[in-house]
């Protein structure tokens, strides 16, 4: 037997041996036998207590004298599910929480504050008007932004193509906007604008479907349909409606000929009768409660009454219910700036804890900002109304260090711009350390009785004077905004690059994010989109084959979201991707059930920067006392592989001061714009060479 023939078969004899199939361990194993005995028994148990977030039980009795009850963390719940208890006949309630209701008291109690203070009678919810022409205009014109059930992209289009005209038209719509009656919207905006559109599969559905212009929208409509054509008691039909919405096929079969029989015995002809009970299988599905969309409906009319007639009072509230939700202030304060009100930014004087409505705008709320603690907002308020307004930053740190004022708090209120009124904030922030150490030194004689009578008149006098130093830049503000309240209020760094955005055709990111969160259809799983923003995070990690790739977070005015940057992007691309560059990224749209949406990314380029110079850009800007008016660039012949970190660096220091990039490599030129800070300069510099950077003045 040869050397080989010997190797092969001892690694067969070592190789381990496949498993018997899972029958003959299951015969032969009693251990096997008994562990698959004793999953069978568990398989299907429940396997932990859950909660209804808003299920309660309702009984005559304490309920422990009707079912066993358990604790639940800290609630007290039944230990058997709502079918049982059902079953039972007992009534289970679900009480559900709605912000929009606070929304609406809240925005209701401004104005009525407001009408009462001018002498007038008041205002409340009960006195609108049910049919407000221009509640219904603004529907109708697609401004739905802040209005309850309506403000959604899909929705907006809906509310532009019906018009609608009456709380019945809105009640149509947030029933039909669901899986199934869905499709029926096309034609039931044709049938509201073209009546003669309207047909009916025989003329008994008439008095049923008129108001809904011949479709059928609700349950109670088809409880109707099988009452009046079908003879069935609303017992039955209800029955009936609840086999349908669980797919019982053979009780549906029975009901099918006990409707169709129905029917034909009250003038209907068996084929419409079929085609009629078809329709409302399809539709029962999904059929939404008319009592359910009316109330929708009413609050969806009240908050865009509101909307309408008293836009600031209501846009505050509104601001106030999302106060802890980022993402949704941003969205609404750029709402709030479309509709011409100012947003104004926090003040010690003006501000309460939450969005306020007078001075000519919104005021932004002190709980919004962080490092406020509820204690402190609330002794700063006190002392305000108790004392006067505050006037000065020693005035401020005097009155306040009794009430838990520290550190982090003073300059968390001066950088938001809270105490603009008492200094620039750079002045404030060169010296607060020194007025918060005066006054605590201030409190800690008074504690110790150590202070005179003229010791007390001249701490008043003492306040540190403010250095003559310039205001931060722009951009400058905007980031101490952003790092203090989570956003920018005064403005917003992409609002410099408008025309780039257009000329990009960006796709703005919340558009992405509502198609997502509604399964609208307006943007396909891989289809190619462009998007442009700020870098606001940059995580880098190894793939499985060892390639880098890199997890980015674009933020624009409406909303962030996540890019995927992977190996061969990364490469060309990488030294684009710096926190806090404003870039154009092209790629493919990824949307999954279990995950946020993101883009996979084929392209970054820096926002703005190929606009092509026009020939008048030649002449140099007029001095301006040192002010940088435009920065030229020259990328030498013998460096044209620098472009590209040129344009990475520019990036960094997002402004409006014009930038020209001269690259003699390929005989173009090139701008963008830019905050030519010293910093970045010094870097051009280095990396240009010092005669290939000029600063016009």
């Amino acid at each position: 037997m040869s050397a080989r023939l010997r190797l092969r078969r001892s690694m067969l004899a070592a190789a381990p041996k496949p498993p018997p199939p899972p029958k003959e361990l299951y015969d032969g194993a009693p251990r096997v036998k008994r562990l698959v005995d004793m999953a069978r028994k568990v398989e299907g148990l429940p396997r932990h207590a859950s909660t209804h977030a808003a299920g309660v039980l309702v009984t005559a009795e304490p309920v422990d004298e009707y079912v066993p009850l358990a604790r639940n963390d800290e609630s007290v719940v039944t230990q058997f599910p709502m079918n049982t208890l059902e079953e039972l006949g007992l009534l289970k309630m679900d009480f559900l929480g709605l912000r929009n209701l606070t929304v609406l008291h809240d925005a209701a109690a401004r104005v009525d504050a407001e009408a009462r203070a001018a002498g007038g009678a008041g205002f409340k919810l009960g006195d609108m008007p049910e049919d407000d022409a221009a509640t219904f205009e603004m529907l109708g014109a697609g401004k739905t932004a802040g209005v309850f059930q309506l403000e959604s992209a899909g929705m907006t289009g809906v509310c532009v193509g019906l018009k609608p005209q009456s709380i019945e038209d809105i009640s149509s719509v947030v029933a039909l906007y669901r899986p199934g009656p869905m499709d029926s919207i096309p034609r039931f905006i044709e049938s509201k604008h073209n009546r003669n559109k309207i047909r009916y599969k025989h003329p008994m559905l008439k008095q049923t479907l008129e108001v809904t212009y011949g479709c059928i929208v609700y349950q109670e409509q088809v409880l109707e349909i099988m009452r009046r054509l079908g003879g069935f008691s609303l017992g039955h039909a209800d029955m009936v409606r609840r086999a349908m919405s669980k797919k019982k096929m053979k009780e549906l079969a029975k009901e099918r000929e006990a409707f169709v029989s129905g029917a034909v015995g009250n003038g209907v002809d068996r084929a419409a009768a079929q085609s009629i009970f078809d329709e409302i299988m399809d539709f029962a599905n999904y059929a939404f409660n008319k009592a359910h969309a009316v109330c929708y409906a009413v609050i969806a009319y009240q908050t865009a009454y509101l909307k309408r007639h008293h836009p600031s009072h209501y846009m505050a509230a509104l601001l106030t219910s999302v106060l802890d939700w980022t993402g949704k202030v941003a969205e609404y304060m750029a709402v709030t700036r479309e509709m011409g009100i100012t947003v104004l930014p926090p003040d010690v004087n003006e501000s309460v804890d939450v969005f306020s409505s007078g001075g000519g705008g919104i005021r932004f709320g002190l709980a919004a900002v962080r490092n406020i603690g509820h204690g402190f907002m609330r002794a700063l308020i006190e002392e305000r109304e108790r004392n006067g307004p505050f006037a000065g930053l020693h005035d401020f740190c005097s009155r306040m260090i009794d009430r838990d004022l520290n550190r982090r708090a003073l300059e968390s209120l001066i950088k938001c711009g809270a105490m603009d009124r008492f200094g620039r904030r750079s002045q404030l922030l060169a010296v607060y350390e020194q007025e918060l150490d005066a006054a605590a030194q201030t409190r800690k004689r008074n504690l110790e009785g150590q202070v005179g009578l003229f010791d007390a008149v001249r701490s008043e006098s003492q306040a540190v004077p403010l250095p003559d130093a310039p205001e931060f830049a722009p951009m400058e503000l905007l980031s101490l905004e952003k790092e203090t309240c989570g956003l920018y209020f005064s403005g917003h760094p992409m609002e410099q690059y408008a025309d780039e955005l257009r000329a990009c055709q960006a796709v703005p990111l919340n558009r992405l994010l509502q198609d997502a969160e509604e399964n609208a259809g307006e943007f396909k799983d891989n289809q190619a989109v462009t998007v442009a923003g700020l870098i606001s995070h940059v995580s880098n990690r190894v793939t499985r084959n060892n390639s880098m790739m890199a997890n980015v977070t674009l933020e624009d005015a409406t909303a962030a979201m996540e890019l995927l940057v992977f190996s061969s992007v990364l490469k060309r691309d990488g030294s684009r991707i710096v926190n806090g560059a404003a870039i154009c990224a092209r790629g493919k749209y990824s949307t999954r059930e279990d995950k946020e949406p993101q883009i996979v990314v084929d392209e970054i380029r820096p926002l703005g920067f190929y606009k092509d110079v026009e020939s008048s850009g030649d002449k140099a800007p007029a001095d301006d006392g040192g002010v940088i008016r435009r920065l030229c660039l020259r990328i030498p012949e013998d460096k044209p592989g620098v472009l590209r970190r040129v344009e990475a660096m520019v990036g960094f220091f997002p402004g409006a001061t014009p930038v020209v990039v001269d690259d003699r490599a390929s005989g173009k030129r090139r701008g963008g714009s830019c905050s030519p800070a010293e910093p970045l300069l010094e870097r051009l510099k280095l990396v240009l060479g010092e005669e290939n950077v000029v600063a016009q003045r």
